[in-house]
């Protein structure tokens, strides 16, 4: 599903990606792992199509993303750290904005509304503004957001950043029923732990590269035997 090739950015003289090598498989639920400042969010830029990189390859769903990065909105839902939201709407005008941006019909979103308030056990909060949320019921809408068009690929930015530990259990549930779903669902965070129990693949970035891409059990055995 997305396959990155000796990915650099550079500014000035700061290198943000020295030569990033990553392939996340279609279907997996894949942690994107390193400390703040080792340059997940300048990778995750890129293969959205926020950024243009000095050298490499992105390429997702088999289209070259760095070429043509236009086509490939439709196939990714994306969750950045800081994300907007409209507090004077509520939960279900919000999505209905987005739904009506990427063209969706009006029979369609009525839909499709119901069904991503049900998948981020959103509901009983359909009439409710968006300033009355959680923290984590906002980043729960926003990710329902980043779900209205069907993508095939998920990307998410620190997606439990000020969350409370309940509000981590309950986004660590959602995303294990969207990775169920058959969706590619690519996570970042700066806590190996937090996506240690969740993911069942990784790569740890440092500076800029990865220092270790595999499995869960393959990271265990690596850390065991150091």
């Amino acid at each position: 599903m997305l396959k990155i090739e000796n990915l650099h950015k550079i500014y000035g003289k700061y290198h943000a990606l020295s030569g990033l090598n990553m392939t996340v498989r279609e279907g997996a639920l894949y942690g994107f792992v390193g400390p703040n400042g080792a340059g997940k969010t300048t990778a995750i830029k890129i293969i959205t199509g926020l950024l243009k990189a000095e050298e490499g390859s992105v390429v997702i769903n088999g289209e070259d993303a760095l070429e043509a990065p236009d086509k490939l909105h439709s196939c990714i839902g994306y969750v950045p750290d800081f994300f907007g939201v409209y507090d004077n709407l509520k939960a279900w005008e919000y999505l209905d904005l987005y739904a009506g941006c990427v063209g969706m019909s009006v029979k369609d979103r009525r839909r499709r509304i119901d069904e991503m308030l049900m998948l981020t056990e959103l509901e009983s909060k359909r009439e409710a503004y968006v300033d009355h949320l959680s923290r984590g019921m906002k980043q729960r809408l926003c990710l329902a957001r980043a779900m209205m068009h069907d993508p095939k690929l998920l990307i998410l930015d620190e997606p439990a950043s000020g969350m409370d530990p309940r509000a981590r259990a309950e986004m660590r549930s959602i995303l294990k029923n969207i990775s169920h779903m058959g969706k590619t669902v690519l996570i970042s965070s700066h806590i190996l732990p937090e996506l240690a129990d969740m993911c069942n693949h990784m790569t740890i970035l440092d500076h800029g590269k990865a220092i270790f891409t595999g499995s869960m059990s393959e990271l265990e055995n690596r850390m065991n035997s150091e």
